[in-house]
């Protein structure tokens, strides 16, 4: 076995641009972390937490900036999806903490980011 690995050098997301998102497990994620009501976690459990909904916020800030790339000027998606990823890396710049406030605001903007995704992506209804 070897102890030298490889890095990748992609400053313009081409290769997370063909890997499609892998949804299920965050929002689930979310929904649990938005619920909690007091939660007893250790320190060390809030900041993986929060590490984790802040990787996952970033590769869907990196989708909506994508998507909202491509919309016609006229699409008035496209404006509103640019407010949610400078609000994300607003927060995502902020220092993690180990605590479960901290923990809540990544899923609160994860959730942001995904809605945002979602508008994005969906089809527009046919003009009459």
């Amino acid at each position: 076995m070897s102890d030298t690995h490889v890095v990748l050098h992609d400053p313009h997301g081409l290769i997370e641009a063909e890997l499609p998102l892998d949804r299920v497990p965050y929002e689930a994620l979310v929904t649990a972390v938005r619920a909690w009501k007091g939660p007893d976690l250790q320190p060390r459990d809030y900041e993986q937490i929060a590490v984790r909904l802040t990787g996952h916020a970033r590769a869907i800030a990196t989708d909506v900036r994508r998507h909202a790339a491509v919309l016609p000027k006229s699409d008035g998606r496209g404006a509103l999806a640019e407010a949610v990823p400078h609000e994300a890396d607003r927060c995502r710049s902020a220092p993690l903490e180990r605590t479960a406030r901290c923990a809540q605001n990544r899923a609160r903007l994860v959730r942001a980011l995904c809605t945002r995704l979602d508008l994005l992506t969906e089809a527009l209804p046919a003009a009459p």
